[in-house]
């Protein structure tokens, strides 16, 4: 297994002195304890790693147990410092409230135990976060895979990623493409609605919810009002329980409806959304009869894919860089991503089958002056550059 960029970053922040817990937050699948394994196993502090996977949820000493171990350890040892890593912390019951209150005894005894605590649902890691570790713990978020990983550790050329997305565990299904998407539902989807989603905020319509997901995905790329899939959905009631429900998938990194970039702030909110999933894998795989090669070489259809493949680039980078990500459109003209930070404005179009001219961008340019406009795909940019650059660059 390839060593993620993250890693580097990961252990630069343990050499500092004890000052935080360190959440190691992401989706599912994308090699979180994968990246701590490696940490470990190259770590010269001394460590205890534990997984909380198969304790009893209501256990109240697990935690504090495990705790006492590394304490025991590093006084044995006479060790200056110590690591102790707790996988799947969100499995235990309360576990916040147990770790505030380790973590403030060892911070009261000047005990130098550092802490990463990682877990496969995002939603209960941060609902534990800040309910009780207010200014105790910094985040350290893990996206999907990039092209450059997917083409390093298994070959995979653009297109393939276009189509497959980035989960790494995928990978050696794509010859078998029926067994690579029942792959994907058991092992990637199930998982994320059933326990990230469902087991963790109260769903008033669970089937609702499977219903807005799966049809979200099949319109990545694409504009789609609140009030038309009502239409479309079963029992969906109304469009205040939909934005709710979008809102929870896009806290899950599935799915999101992005908003219209717009000064006046009331007409973003208003907008009718972009939706677009955080993996294009997911838009896939949630594409009933569709194969890579009715993609590929549909240009209508692949700029489809490449499109939302953009999009899933720039919604996996915004939370590192702290940017926020939009779409514009007025009357005919449009631009399919604008990227704000601060005074900084980036407008990006994808060149696709779709739409191979368009004025939007110039239009976008004359009103809204960006900082930097750019063109990926068709006879601009390709896409392996556009994957492979640095959009802190752009942001400035």
């Amino acid at each position: 297994m390839i060593e993620r960029v993250q890693l580097k970053e990961l252990a630069s922040r343990l050499i500092e002195p004890r000052k935080t817990i360190h959440v190691v937050a992401g989706p599912r699948q994308v090699g979180k304890t994968t990246l701590v394994k490696q940490l470990l196993a190259s770590a010269s502090v001394p460590s205890l790693y534990f997984n909380a996977d198969a304790v009893d949820a209501d256990d109240k000493e697990w935690i504090a147990a495990r705790w006492d171990e590394a304490r025991a350890r590093i006084n044995y040892s006479g060790s200056t410092e110590f690591l102790l890593v707790i996988d799947e912390i969100h499995k235990i019951n309360n576990w916040s409230e147990q770790v505030k209150r380790e973590w403030d005894a060892d911070t009261f005894a000047d005990v130098n135990i550092k802490v990463i605590l990682l877990g496969s649902s995002r939603l209960l890691l941060k609902n534990g976060l800040t309910e009780s570790l207010a200014g105790r713990f910094e985040l350290f978020p893990m996206g999907h895979w990039t092209y450059q990983e997917m083409h390093e550790e298994f070959g995979w050329d653009i297109n393939q990623y276009v189509y497959y997305g980035g989960y790494p565990g995928s990978a050696v299904y794509i010859p078998n493409e029926t067994r690579w998407r029942r792959y994907m539902k058991d092992s990637i989807v199930a998982p994320a609605i059933e326990k990230d989603v469902l087991q963790t905020t109260y769903i008033y319509k669970p089937a609702l919810m499977h219903q807005l997901f799966r049809l979200g995905c099949g319109y990545s790329g694409e504009l789609l009002s609140f009030n038309k899939m009502l239409g479309t959905l079963q029992e969906a009631g109304n469009a205040t329980t939909l934005v709710n429900y979008m809102e929870v998938l896009g806290e899950s990194k599935l799915l999101t409806g992005l908003q219209k970039y717009s000064i006046d702030k009331s007409r973003k909110y208003r907008s009718i959304p972009k939706l677009q999933v955080f993996n294009n894998a997911l838009l896939t795989v949630m594409t009933n009869g569709m194969n890579f090669e009715k993609a590929y070489t549909n240009p209508q259809l692949w700029g489809r894919w490449v499109e939302s493949a953009v999009g899933c680039y720039l919604l996996d980078k915004a939370d590192e860089l702290e940017y926020q990500l939009y779409y514009w459109r007025e009357n005919n003209e449009e631009v399919d991503f604008v990227i704000t930070r601060g005074e900084s404005v980036v407008a990006i179009e994808v060149k696709s089958g779709r739409r191979q001219t368009n004025s939007g961008l110039s239009v976008f340019r004359e009103k809204f002056h960006p900082k930097f406009s750019m063109v990926v795909g068709g006879n601009a940019m390709p896409l392996e550059e556009f994957f492979g650059g640095n959009l802190e660059n752009l942001l400035g």
